[in-house]
């Protein structure tokens, strides 16, 4: 009988000892980090990082081109184009974040100009630019010029009267906007002038293209770039 007595209070005893400890608070949910201004695969994904380099080609069924007139058809059309950047900063959400354009080639051009045989190169100069992309509304995109000097693009044609190089400088601003729809950058009428070149060359240039998919090309599979 002592020891069923002395079992019985033995286990009361924990039971209130139990009761009287305090219960652990649960640990504090811990706010989420914003999402770099750039990610990879998805959005609010993982941030691209600082050194990636990311590419992309003309938007599928789309040219870029290269107009006289920024309502004009005539000048010179290129099948295919791409440009490479390497990123420099991708702040946390909101923010801007920044590129260094390495690369922009244009292939498969054509010109409709009268007395224009064929397009023998399309180039762009000065490089590298440097680029900015905000998450503001619009996800707008804007290239400026680097140490090297201004934008630039170099048409050389063969004509009738032989070959004309034509040069151009971007006048103003060089502006776009991203789309995470589409993972495109596009570009409309951004206005060059001539800088340089035969008599024979037209005194204006606008150039209209639609890049993407733009994608990580330092990650494995080259995941699809968003802005966020």
């Amino acid at each position: 009988m002592r020891t069923r007595t002395w079992l019985a209070t033995s286990a009361a005893f924990a039971a209130v000892a139990l009761a009287a400890v305090p219960a652990l608070p649960a640990a504090a949910a811990q706010p989420l980090a914003d999402p770099a201004v750039l990610t990879a695969g998805s959005a609010g994904g993982s941030a691209v990082a600082v050194g990636d380099s990311l590419a992309a080609p003309l938007v599928s069924g789309t040219k870029a081109t290269f107009y006289s007139t920024a309502t004009g058809s005539t000048g010179v059309t290129c099948a295919a184009s791409q440009f490479t950047a390497t990123v420099t900063a991708n702040p946390a959400a909101p923010g801007t974040a920044s590129e260094s354009l390495t690369g922009q080639t244009f292939s498969s051009c054509t010109s409709n100009v009268t007395g224009v045989i064929s397009v023998k190169s399309l180039t762009v100069g000065n490089l590298p630019y440097q680029v900015a992309v905000a998450d503001s509304a619009g996800n707008p995109v804007a290239i400026t010029a680097g140490s090297a000097g201004a934008i630039q693009a170099t048409a050389v044609l063969n004509s009738w009267f032989g070959t004309l190089t034509c040069s151009y400088q971007l006048s103003g601003a060089f502006s776009g906007s991203a789309d995470n729809a589409a993972h495109s950058l596009t570009f409309v009428n951004e206005h060059f002038v001539k800088s340089g070149g035969s008599g024979l060359c037209p005194g204006d240039g606008y150039f209209t293209a639609h890049y993407g998919p733009v994608a990580d090309t330092s990650q494995a599979g080259s995941p699809l770039v968003y802005v966020n």
